[in-house]
């Protein structure tokens, strides 16, 4: 059981440092090329629109995060002695 806990959480950690070492993996549709081939014609990828690469999803949630908790630890802009109730 401490093994198997020990195993998931150092693939986690591991996961976590890959992400934010290298944010970015190959487009998994058109394998990093940019474009695919269809029945004779060219097009550009609709997943990464031509850029070869995806944000990975890891680095998503992390992005994600950080803008969720920067929206709740804003300062207020109102002047909170302005109210004589509060």
């Amino acid at each position: 059981m401490a093994l198997a806990s020990l195993l998931i959480l150092l693939t986690t950690a591991g996961y976590a440092v890959l992400c934010a070492v290298k944010p970015f993996a190959p487009c998994r549709k058109c394998s990093g090329i940019g474009v695919r081939t269809r029945r004779r014609t060219v097009t550009v990828c609709r997943r990464c629109h031509g850029d070869r690469a995806r944000l990975r999803i890891g680095r998503r949630l992390l992005n994600n995060s950080r803008s969720i908790h920067a929206a709740g630890t804003r300062p207020r802009t109102t002047d909170r002695k302005a109210t004589p109730w509060q």
